[in-house]
């Protein structure tokens, strides 16, 4: 399978500075299933999804260790809180920063792809797999956690280039927070660290 279009240089390079205020839980994986990279010019569509994943991963990781653990550890005054818009002293989960800086990226016309935290367990039901194909990724990052997923599809009549990774447990305050929610439904996996606890998709038009 070759992908004969390309994200240009320019935009990559803006795109990856757009993504330096996005955070959340997971972490990286080794790539398979590699299809043919293009021999012109430019970014192809598995390097430019690799690469915006990348930095989304590095700050996500930052946030949940760095910062939502160890206020946690500490017994801060300034604690995460799934309702931190309506109290005091608090700051969004991990999950929630992550959302929000993919929602800024969804909004902006010339960000030229979207991402989204999916999962088979959501506790937030917008993270439920919207199509057939992130169902798919879904289903082999849990049976393959150390590998990515990269396929094609159509929605709306508009033609995709799809990549998915698994989100790992790489902060305490990810699977605690999965393991105690309210919402958790008991056919739900109890997390533990490094476990495989959903996915993330980035999605590149082709065009």
């Amino acid at each position: 399978m070759k992908f004969k279009k390309e994200i240009s240089l320019s935009i990559f390079g803006i795109l990856c500075l757009s993504l330096m205020t996005s955070f959340g839980c997971g972490g990286g994986a080794t790539a398979s299933a590699t299809p043919d990279l293009p021999a012109e010019p430019g970014i192809p569509f598995k390097q430019f999804a690799d690469a915006v994943h990348a930095v989304m991963m590095a700050d996500r990781t930052v946030y949940a260790s760095k910062v939502v653990t160890r206020l946690k550890k500490q017994d801060a005054s300034v604690t995460p809180s799934e309702y931190w818009e309506d109290e005091e002293h608090t700051i969004p989960l991990p999950a929630q920063m992550f959302r929000m800086g993919s929602e800024l990226v969804f909004d902006n016309p010339e960000a030229g792809f979207t991402y989204a935290l999916k999962s088979k367990w959501p506790l937030n039901e917008q993270n439920h797999p919207k199509s057939d194909l992130e169902v798919q990724a879904l289903d082999f990052l849990t049976e393959n956690p150390d590998e990515n997923f990269y396929g094609e599809e159509e929605l709306g009549g508009e033609k995709y280039f799809v990549a998915a990774y698994a989100d790992k447990a790489v902060a305490e305050a990810c699977w605690s927070c999965h393991n105690d929610h309210g919402n958790r439904e008991d056919s739900y996996p109890e997390f533990a660290k490094d476990d495989v606890m959903g996915g993330v998709i980035v999605r590149v038009p082709m065009k």
